[in-house]
């Protein structure tokens, strides 16, 4: 049998896969009236309607749904062919917050041992295609489901709590969790219910108040916390560092919440040069944090229970 064109194909499996002519017109950089010929050419060829066209996005039918998927394994496919004899950078996927608070000032000491490394950064933090968006490795929680093709490893549980600049604590006399009552209380929209959560770990009836500001990620979140602006609410990785320094307190330590840290690897990169070298390292660094839980403080600037309802905490200087 004659194959159907190439760019059909192609405009096809994308269309079908975003549900969308536009957005398939996008990521193929052509307009939406060329997608929308290409499909049609490939269902005239086909003489089988593969999509149905609804008012606001597109529906395969059932063979169209059996062509896309057999598609999508193809062009995978045809990708990591092509980079197999032309190998490109490691690509590691992670969030923003943790490319900017954790990964990148730990990257010189991989740097150092691995120069022959090539290594490209890409923050996000959701679901991900890891053929299409050639990504090698990446760092999730838990609450993102892993896709079928690669292999999932658990780093860790996460800990988090309440965390500010010494003098701010200072300033307010925070010694109980009702005391964060009469700060500023900062949040984050990608985590809304981190303070409850919080309140519910350690025995706290809760914080009456909604927090005052809200930010749009964590880095920025703890920034403000940094410059005095309030209390933020935070993983332990992300502010390891900051109250290693001295420059954050977390005045009622941590506590383990419901998420794990996984690193996911894409099976067929395992392979790939630095690939290993990048995965070893990153479990040994989240290891290096993790080795020490349950917290009782990571300076002396920050005391308290890690686990369990919070009581008679002091903050040096208060």
């Amino acid at each position: 049998m004659r194959l159907p064109s190439l760019t059909a194909l192609r405009s096809f499996e994308a269309a079908a896969r975003l549900q969308s002519m536009t957005k398939a017109a996008d990521e193929l950089c052509v307009t939406h009236g060329a997608v929308s010929r290409q499909v049609q050419v490939l269902e005239s060829d086909l003489g089988i309607k593969l999509l149905n066209r609804l008012p606001r996005s597109l529906e395969t039918t059932e063979e169209g749904e059996q062509l896309a998927r057999k598609l999508s394994q193809a062009f995978a496919m045809m990708g990591d062919a092509v980079s197999s004899l032309k190998p490109g950078p490691v690509v590691l996927s992670c969030s923003a917050s943790l490319t900017m608070r954790w990964l990148i000032p730990r990257l010189p000491s991989f740097k150092a041992a691995h120069p022959d490394v090539t290594l490209q950064l890409s923050a996000s933090h959701g679901p991900i295609d890891f053929p299409r968006e050639n990504v090698d490795i990446a760092i999730r929680n838990d609450v993102v489901k892993s896709p079928s093709n690669v292999r999932t490893e658990r780093l860790g549980r996460e800990y988090f709590g309440p965390v500010c600049a010494p003098e701010f604590a200072r300033q307010h006399r925070i010694n109980h969790p009702s005391d964060l009552e009469r700060t500023n209380i900062l949040a984050t929209m990608t985590r809304p219910a981190a303070w409850p959560e919080w309140c519910n770990a350690v025995g706290y009836a809760g914080i009456s108040t909604l927090p005052k500001d809200v930010y749009e990620h964590f880095y920025v979140m703890i920034q403000a916390s940094l410059c005095g602006l309030g209390v933020a609410i935070a993983p332990r990785i992300l502010v390891e560092d900051d109250i290693r320094r001295g420059v954050l307190v977390a005045p009622f330590g941590f506590v383990p919440g419901n998420r794990n840290l996984e690193l996911w690897t894409k099976e067929d990169a395992r392979r790939k040069s630095g690939v290993k070298a990048l995965r070893n390292w990153l479990k040994s660094q989240v290891f290096e944090i993790y080795d020490d839980l349950p917290d009782q403080g990571l300076a002396s600037t920050t005391t308290g229970h890690a686990i369990g309802v919070v009581s008679s905490i002091h903050i040096p200087g208060v």
